[in-house]
């Protein structure tokens, strides 16, 4: 007969189902840096594909009153007067998290990285919102509100000519 040992679950953990799919658990009241972190080791190799690979990194803000354009470019240190192209969150993940029968087993992986990575936000933020700044060499922020109120996510860049 196999046992099973049972795992404690600690806030924010990560657990594994006995499938060994990854679960994110929902937990509005992280500390502080506890949901960058875990942001961090969820990206950890993810990397935004466009004319140019660049990482995906962890961003953390200050408060906000809400998830907008001016609050990304004050927060970002970006000029007031930058274009700004406002997009839907889900939909900015779709490409990332979908898997194509071309995939071989890399692709595969990383398309199950997203999943856990648009999981993890969108369990401990509110109000996801995707910003691209700027004209052809974007910064690229997946935001939203965290328990404190603090502008939160990842951030990346792109070339998109």
């Amino acid at each position: 007969m196999l046992r099973r040992k049972k795992q404690k679950k600690q806030k924010g953990e990560i657990l594994k189902s006995t499938d060994e799919k990854p679960l994110v658990e929902k937990n509005m009241d992280l500390p502080e840096s506890a949901l960058p972190e875990q942001i961090k080791k969820i990206s950890e190799g993810l990397y935004y594909i466009s004319e140019m690979d660049a990482e995906i990194l962890p961003f953390v803000g200050e408060q906000a009153a809400s998830v907008s354009r001016e609050a990304v470019l004050s927060q970002t240190g970006s000029p007031t007067d930058s274009q700004v192209e406002e997009r839907d969150f889900a939909g900015f993940f779709a490409r990332l998290t979908e898997t194509q029968d071309w995939f071989g087993d890399e692709e595969t992986e990383t398309a199950k990285k997203y999943v856990k990575l648009k999981e993890l936000l969108e369990k401990n933020l509110r109000d996801l919102k995707v910003f691209k700044v700027g004209k052809i060499n974007l910064d690229i922020y997946a935001v939203g509100l965290d328990s404190e109120g603090r502008l939160t996510g990842i951030k990346t860049k792109a070339i998109e000519t």
